[in-house]
């Protein structure tokens, strides 16, 4: 059953980018200034992540006594912290972390996000009644605190801060799943695939999921910003990426002792948090004009 679900995602996914919904998108997509720039920041963050070893003129990790709180010079672009480890090259791997942090917790959370909204909508009646209201509990907390409680309770370090967020975040994708299923679960194509036989995973993964796709790829897009900034937040707190890790929330906690001073070890990480959550930002909000424009085309 689970396999049908995911080649029927698979297939919807594929189905999708030949279509001419996405062809249309793509089009537009192109003719905004913002969303190029925005596709910009994200490429080069991706690219900074993937070859971080290449790009990095020090070992992140490794502290040097003699040169510590050294200002931002030749040898040392972004300066050095506390223990004399080059900002430059933590924050050139602090990217990895961020971003795998925020992929791996949008990926979680849209699956279960997406799953709960498909049976909650298409099955409708008690279950979506109880899908719904369990839905509402975690929607009535604010991101922050829940957050911050599930992190609490999980303990610090990578994967628990992932499955913190997860926990927060996966909500809104059911809600976003659930009112598309609605809309679509009575069309005649949906009557007539339950006609020919067809099963209630396969009509909802193969034929419910591809209306889906559009405005989950725009929340999905806008929710890394909010993941990384989120991620930022709890290794800032002490409850998400522990030290040594290169982590950007991490970093700008460890220099916050010294930003009336030693600016450097707090503002270059903070600007890389900017950077990237407004890189994202600006995507999914073209993403979103564009959906719109497209659908009063």
């Amino acid at each position: 059953m689970a396999l049908d679900a995911i080649r029927g995602a698979v297939q919807g996914l594929r189905e999708y980018l030949r279509s001419e919904d996405f062809r249309i998108t793509r089009e537009l997509f192109l003719q905004s200034p913002l969303g190029k720039a925005g596709l910009v920041i994200v490429i080069l963050l991706f690219f900074m992540a993937i070859f971080a070893p290449l790009l990095a003129p020090y070992d992140p990790n490794k502290p040097d006594t003699r040169n510590r709180l050294a200002p931002p010079s030749l040898e040392h672009p972004f300066g050095t912290d506390q223990l004399g480890r080059d900002i430059l090259s933590r924050v050139i791997y602090g990217s990895r972390v961020s971003l795998s942090i925020a992929i791996l917790a949008v990926a979680v959370t849209s699956a279960i996000g997406v799953t709960v909204g498909l049976v909650s909508g298409y099955f409708g009646g008690r279950v979506d009644n109880i899908l719904m209201r369990i839905t509402d509990m975690f929607m009535a907390f604010p991101r922050l605190v829940l957050a911050l409680a599930f992190a609490a309770a999980l303990g610090p370090g990578i994967y628990n801060t992932i499955i913190a967020i997860s926990l927060v975040y996966w909500s809104f994708y059911a809600r976003l799943a659930r009112g598309v299923t609605l809309q679509v679960r009575n069309e005649q194509y949906i009557e007539a695939a339950r006609a020919i036989g067809a099963g209630h995973l396969r009509i909802m993964f193969r034929h419910v999921l591809p209306m889906i796709l559009s405005p989950l790829l725009v929340q999905a897009t806008l929710d890394m910003g909010g993941t990384i900034l989120l991620a930022a937040g709890l290794g800032f707190l002490g409850l998400g990426v522990q030290p040594p890790t290169p982590e950007w929330g991490v970093m700008v906690a460890e220099g916050r002792r010294f930003i009336t001073q030693e600016w450097w070890v707090s503002t270059f990480p903070g600007f890389f948090i900017l950077i990237a959550t407004m890189g994202f930002n600006l995507l999914g909000d073209t993403l979103r004009d564009v959906m719109d424009v497209r659908a009063r085309r």
